[in-house]
């Protein structure tokens, strides 16, 4: 039995109860994660978290030429 239909055959209030779950299972990781990582030492330092960000950050650039080529008002 595949793990989809294990869970398709439990009742609807089972369902949503583990649904309910694994949200707060979720919301307390993303709540305790500084915490944990600052107790582990594995905190990033301002230097790299701003070479994390410029690698990260959205480079828009327009194909094309000049905005007025073709265009007629």
């Amino acid at each position: 039995m595949s793990l989809w239909s294990t869970y398709r055959s439990l009742t609807p209030k089972t369902r949503a109860l583990f649904g309910v779950g694994v949200m707060a299972w979720a919301t307390i990781g993303l709540w305790t994660t500084p915490q944990v990582e600052n107790a582990l030492g594995m905190q990033s330092t301002k230097e790299e978290q701003e070479a994390l960000d410029k690698q990260l950050a959205v480079r828009i650039s327009r194909a094309g030429g000049d905005d007025n080529s073709g265009r007629t008002h």
